[in-house]
């Protein structure tokens, strides 16, 4: 079993030790330039074997490829060019309606009068704004388009998936006192 076994690894050896011999070839050595002359003379007087070039007559170099980007798309541009729905300098600063999300305020009362309804919003924090039709309220844009006996009603703008305006009708219901007597 030894003796199977170290020539084995002898026949390995010997094998992997031609592989490498057979991969040395010809090798040209560039003696240094003389100390007296240039570099350029000494390679006129010594001129280590060339390897010929075999070029075929019918075919041409192939040059290398470059890009031109002349009439394309440029790469790192999204395809989609979005708008934005609303500029961000605005002229006149933002109302304290504006600052709150749609969803923060609560409606409290209606007032009818002979000009139209007013309606009576508060805030988280528990401070009353009066509203009439055309206020403008929410973050998204929102004005009060109508106001009913029982509810307000206020159209926001919103980015669709486009970037497109779209308009929501969001409604703000009064909450009615759910019965509960005196004691």
């Amino acid at each position: 079993m030894v003796q199977k076994r170290s020539r084995w690894n002898a026949a390995c050896l010997v094998l992997g030790f031609t592989l490498i011999v057979a991969s040395c070839g010809e090798r040209t050595v560039v003696p240094p330039p003389p100390k007296g002359g240039t570099p350029q003379a000494a390679a006129k007087k010594v001129e280590p074997a060339k390897v010929e070039d075999k070029k075929e007559p019918g075919k041409k170099e192939e040059s290398e490829y470059q890009y031109n980007p002349a009439g394309k798309p440029d790469p790192f541009k999204p395809f989609i060019q979005l708008t934005p729905v609303r500029e961000l300098a605005r002229t006149a600063p933002l109302t304290p309606l504006q600052k709150y999300d749609i969803s923060q305020l609560k409606l409290v009362a209606i007032i009818s009068t002979p000009d139209g309804n007013i309606a009576l919003v508060e805030d988280s924090t528990g401070r009353g704004y009066f509203v009439k039709k055309g206020t403008e309220i929410g973050k998204n844009d929102g004005k009060v388009t109508k106001i009913l006996k029982d509810r307000i009603i206020i159209e926001e703008l919103y980015p669709d998936v486009w970037g497109q305006a779209k308009k929501n009708e969001v409604s703000l219901f009064l909450h009615k006192i759910e019965g509960g007597g005196e004691s």
